[in-house]
């Protein structure tokens, strides 16, 4: 699977996105996935807006991206991105002192997005392997690229992240993970509840660290990417109310750019250690 991921990566991004939008567009033949795709946007109160085919061939280009994110030499790769907006808002939370919370969603080319600050800056994120041996060789390789540093998901990589963040450096973050051993938050998405992590907020709280949202938006006819940054200005200390104003930050984001949500993910799941909603959100 590597060869196959170089030979491709040497291909221009036009074709990749070409070739992944057709490549997703045959995925709606198999039932399961195109039943998962319509639950979520009907879920999210889109499929009546948001056509399935040009949700599935967005994903397709999303998998067939990955090979010139991960494997191209990093500055041909950063150099697929083609405009920066908000890159002001990382300056000033830079130079509160505090430390750096970038929240990047399953949104566009969020693998993109994270290379970019790492060429850039200081940065460490969790990270989970997948349970394929070749994706995780890829995956692995591909983010410790740069100034980038990953750590596991448990008490040694939540202390490694404290400990960025006390060096004003960044910590980067999935915030629309499904939380799944009960250490999360209820917050309404698309006006549903959804699980996912509370470790976000309790980092921010614990140090008064800058939070941001980090949005690599997809270009059309693969012309690249557009890198959007925006504050999160003073969540609050509790973490529902912070997961709150992170969901409608994502969710505004999601919105303009609705079919490079990765759907496919069953973020409307519950997990089976999770507690109950509150009383005041629907059940899920």
């Amino acid at each position: 699977m590597r060869l196959l991921f170089e030979v491709l990566a040497r291909l221009p991004l036009p074709v990749l996105h070409g070739l992944g939008g057709a490549m997703g567009v045959l995925s709606l033949l198999r039932p399961r996935h195109r039943a998962l795709l319509r639950a979520n946007l009907a879920s999210a109160g889109l499929a009546d807006r948001v056509s399935l085919v040009a949700v599935a061939a967005a994903l397709g280009r999303g998998f067939m991206e990955l090979p010139a994110v991960w494997l191209r030499p990093l500055d041909q790769a950063i150099g697929l991105i083609r405009e920066i907006h908000g890159q002001e808002h990382l300056a000033a939370a830079q130079a509160r002192g505090k430390g750096v919370l970038l929240l990047a969603p399953h949104l566009g080319c969020w693998e993109l997005g994270g290379l970019w600050f790492s060429a850039n800056y200081p940065v460490t994120a969790l990270y989970r392997p997948p349970p394929q041996a070749w994706a995780h060789e890829l995956m692995k390789a591909g983010r410790e690229r740069g100034l980038a540093t990953t750590v596991p998901p448990d008490r040694s990589g939540v202390k490694a992240l404290l400990g960025a963040l006390k060096r004003n450096e960044a910590v980067f973050i999935l915030p629309d993970q499904v939380a799944n051993k009960g250490d999360g938050v209820w917050a309404p998405f698309f006006g549903r509840p959804v699980y996912l992590p509370a470790l976000p907020y309790r980092l921010a709280s614990a140090t008064g660290a800058a939070a941001l949202v980090m949005v690599c938006e997809r270009l059309p006819h693969g012309r690249g990417y557009r890198l959007h940054i925006t504050p999160l200005d003073e969540l609050p200390d509790a973490p529902e109310a912070a997961a709150a104003r992170t969901h409608a930050e994502i969710e505004r984001f999601v919105r303009t750019m609705p079919t490079q949500y990765l759907w496919s993910y069953r973020i409307f799941r519950r997990h089976k250690k999770a507690p109950p909603p509150p009383p005041e959100f629907p059940a899920p």
